[in-house]
């Protein structure tokens, strides 16, 4: 490692955002630039083994304890360190990197993203649930610790190229842009019959089976709203969305001048990634570049939140605020998990999360880690028994 070498570490190095990364690194110059500190993964081990083994990683993760052996067989004889389990993720984020890509998706990935904000690392931010579960005290985390928060999700990365820091006091309002989905026309009788494999077919971006579908419910955008209000200090109705079926137009920020300032680029993630890792220079990246005269519009139209729920339920668990992002998210994965496996329907995903929050909505603020991870469990505990 030279002195204009960087450390970081991936946290979920298997999923969409980890593979993006480790190509984003090799694009800007690989071991040269970035060395590898840890990679974790779950329960995709070759995948892993073969990324630790290509980009020189110290030390290779599964979170699956199970899978431990196989990975340490996989990996013998290179030099290449293996732990496993809770106790392992937390061995990756502890050790050194000077930043670590939090792209562990669900609950699972807060505990080891708020380690490494303790311990002053830089952050890139791709799991949602540090800011929604836990957003005051993971904000005062990186805070305490003194590295930056560079968010990684392609709207969040979007506002904070365009958020001029010195002219904070001037804005009036973020956008958050959404595609729509697969679904933007249904009627809620049709929405009612779509099936996961549907639901899973995002038009403009390539994502994992569960984020895809929270597109298409609109429930991640629901969790990037209040993202963006822990991320850029905002009021809850300082957070607006609108939709955007071309997915050019990332998010954009308005101002108290009337001006509105956008940030564009073709759907690909690498783009967010890219400038967060080399914040605040940008890289040559390899991503398309746009074409305006192919393009020829842009358009827009409001959210239906009749339709779409979720939308509802964000500013519902902003204007609360205490631990009701958590009991959203908690109850939201369940019913999730429940729409996956055939249990439940596409739209009962919002009613069972919103019977849960009523339930709940006497919960007092979060003093620490331990009272959120109980109102998660708790929320998640309510929404399996409505679902019997």
């Amino acid at each position: 490692m030279t002195a204009s070498t960087r450390s970081i570490s991936i946290l979920g190095s298997t999923g969409s955002i980890g593979t993006n990364t480790l190509d984003v690194l090799t694009h800007l110059g690989g071991r040269e630039t970035f060395e590898v500190v840890a990679l974790t993964g779950a329960s995709n081990i070759a995948l892993l083994a073969e990324q630790a083994i290509a980009h020189g990683a110290r030390l290779a993760v599964t979170a699956d304890e199970s899978q431990y052996v196989a990975l340490r067989d996989l990996l013998s004889g290179t030099g290449i360190e293996v732990a496993a389990g809770q106790s392992g993720l937390m061995e990756a984020a502890n050790a050194g990197a000077d930043m670590v890509m939090a792209a562990i998706v669900g609950t699972a990935g807060l505990a080891p993203t708020l380690a490494a904000a303790r311990r002053g690392a830089d952050i890139a931010l791709a799991n949602k649930e540090c800011l929604v579960s836990a957003g005051d005290l993971f904000v005062a985390a990186v805070r305490q610790g003194g590295g930056r928060l560079l968010p990684v999700d392609s709207e969040h990365n979007a506002i904070f190229q365009v958020l001029e820091e010195s002219q904070r006091h001037a804005v009036e309002r973020v956008i958050l842009t959404a595609s729509g989905g697969p679904f933007r026309t249904f009627t809620r009788e049709q929405m009612a019959n779509v099936t996961v494999e549907t639901a899973r077919a995002h038009p403009n971006w390539s994502m994992g089976l569960k984020i895809s579908i929270d597109s298409a419910s609109m429930f991640n955008k629901a969790l990037e709203m209040i993202e963006a209000k822990h991320l850029f200090g905002l009021a809850p109705e300082q957070v607006e969305v609108i939709v955007h079926p071309q997915s050019i137009i990332h998010s954009m920020v308005g101002y108290s001048d009337g001006s509105v300032l956008a940030q564009l680029g073709s759907p690909d993630m690498r783009h967010a990634i890219g400038y967060a890792l080399e914040f605040p220079r940008r890289a040559k990246l390899p991503v398309e570049r746009l074409d305006f005269a192919r393009l020829a519009r842009l358009d827009f139209e409001a959210p239906d939140e009749a339709r779409f729920p979720a939308l509802r339920l964000a500013r519902l668990a902003m204007t609360r605020g205490g631990v009701q992002g958590a009991v959203l998210n908690g109850a939201k994965e369940v019913a999730l998990d429940a729409f996956i496996a055939g249990d439940t329907g596409f739209l009962s995903m919002a009613q069972i999360t919103e019977a849960v929050m009523e339930e709940l909505a006497h919960l007092p603020p979060a003093a620490s880690m331990d009272d959120v991870f109980a109102a998660d469990l708790e929320a998640r505990q309510r929404a399996k028994a409505r679902l019997g």
